[in-house]
């Protein structure tokens, strides 16, 4: 009996024994404290990278059109990168090396699909001193189509029983992201060498919005915009709309003055302290318009002297407002269907590339698309003459032109009769040669 009591009390007291207080886990100050150091520091690298963010974006365009071009190219193939990435397992896993090979195959051909006729324009000199490189040009869409039929038959040929739902997914996501990245963001490239006002003004007018609407939510916003990104308000997606539209207007008062930003690509080596010049399109030029007599009357007011460019930054703006968001909706819902925070992380506090140009892209095509239907004048300069005299013309029809030219030009009494004669003489003989 007293061995059994003393075992009920040693249990007694085991059990009564008080536990030891783990001060670290229970405080409030060891619980918060963390997260919320953890909130700083975050917020403190996000800042630093958004301010390296942007005195990069400005130094790569004070370096001249041929940088910004890269900056785009590299953007694709980062954000392409982290797509392919997000919307398929390894294929090492899977024993399938090819089909990552297949990926940037595609990539490749599609990229000089897109942007090699371009290159050829701008190194046309350099291009038309070698015979393969010169073939190439002429024969650009026929290489590419030969480029893409090859893919299509590895692809074929590295098609596995166990993993053929797997393999034509990754094609369906690869083409998918070239859709949407990197089609769009050659026509960004294109808006480059239009004029860095078009690719600088719908950049900064979707960044605005995204800012704004941010802004807007945050303080008035109570109605729910879409389902898949819950944080969005109506309240600050209208907000936004007013914010972006005025920073059109301002953003052209800032930018149109100056030639570097509004004059097309003629020399690929210019930068900011270059001094380009060129003949300005009509719409960067002020012009008089009749103001409505309903509002001006009152004031004596019969006209008004505007540039025209400013009624066009507005409708950017109001693409870059109600619909260049949806770009980034679209991302929303991607990252949702494979359950992940971010695209990648290659910026850090900001997550992946793509993260932050999920609205440029589309907000670039529309802007290409604009200015080639309503802005473009379409002009016929020395340099598109020669491209299109180089790439299309054999040896034969050149020598032949340059002779048609010249008999224009002696009717014209721009070459005399004897400067003529040695000139026309040159030419046959070379042309007999020929043949």
């Amino acid at each position: 009996m007293a061995k059994a009591s003393a075992i009920k009390k040693g249990k007694t007291s085991k059990k009564s024994s008080p536990k030891p207080v783990n001060h670290d886990v229970k405080t409030n100050d060891t619980v918060v404290a963390p997260k919320t150091e953890s909130r700083k520091y975050n917020f403190f690298i996000r800042t630093i990278w958004t301010f390296v963010m942007i005195s990069g974006f400005f130094i790569t365009l004070a370096s001249g059109h041929i940088w910004c071009v890269v900056l785009v190219l590299l953007c694709q193939i980062a954000a392409f990168k982290e797509c392919i990435a997000l919307t398929s397992i390894s294929s090492r896993q899977k024993n399938l090396p090819l089909t990552k090979t297949l990926n940037w195959y595609f990539l490749v051909a599609t990229l000089y699909y897109l942007s090699g006729k371009q290159l050829f324009t701008f190194f046309q000199t350099t291009v038309f001193e070698y015979k393969i490189l010169t073939w190439m040009a002429l024969n650009h869409k026929f290489v590419c189509y030969c480029l893409y039929v090859l893919g299509f038959v590895l692809f074929v040929c590295s098609l596995r029983r166990g993993f053929l739902k797997f393999q034509f997914a990754s094609l369906c996501a690869t083409h998918m992201a070239l859709l949407f990245i990197v089609f769009q963001g050659n026509l960004i490239i294109k808006n480059i060498l239009n004029g860095l006002f078009w690719f600088l003004v719908p950049c900064g007018l979707v960044i605005v919005n995204d800012i704004f609407a941010y802004l807007c939510g945050i303080t008035f916003g109570k109605t729910k915009l879409i389902e898949i990104s819950p944080k969005k308000t109506l309240e600050g997606f209208m907000g936004a709309w007013f914010f972006t539209a005025l920073s059109s207007i301002i953003f052209t008062r800032l930018l149109s003055p100056y030639m570097y930003m509004t004059c097309p690509v003629q020399d690929v080596h210019t930068n900011f302290l270059s001094n380009v010049t060129c003949e300005l399109n009509p719409i960067f030029l002020p012009q008089i318009y009749r103001a409505p007599p309903i509002f001006f009357e009152k004031f004596g007011v019969s006209s008004i002297t505007i540039k025209p460019v400013y009624f066009h930054a507005l409708n950017l703006a109001t693409f870059a407002s109600l619909f260049a968001p949806f770009g980034g909706f679209f991302a929303s819902g991607l990252k949702r269907t494979f359950k992940v925070k971010d695209f990648g992380h290659s910026i850090p506090g900001h997550g992946g590339i793509t993260d932050r140009i999920d609205c440029q892209f589309l907000m670039g095509s529309f802007a290409n698309l604009y200015y080639e239907t309503f802005i473009s004048e379409h002009r016929i300069t020395v340099e598109t003459v020669l491209s299109t005299i180089l790439m299309n013309l054999d040896d034969k029809d050149i020598l032949e032109l340059i002779t048609t030219l010249i008999d224009v030009l002696f009717k014209k009494g721009i070459i005399n009769k004897k400067q003529h004669k040695k000139i026309v003489q040159v030419f046959t003989e070379v042309l007999k040669a020929l043949n």
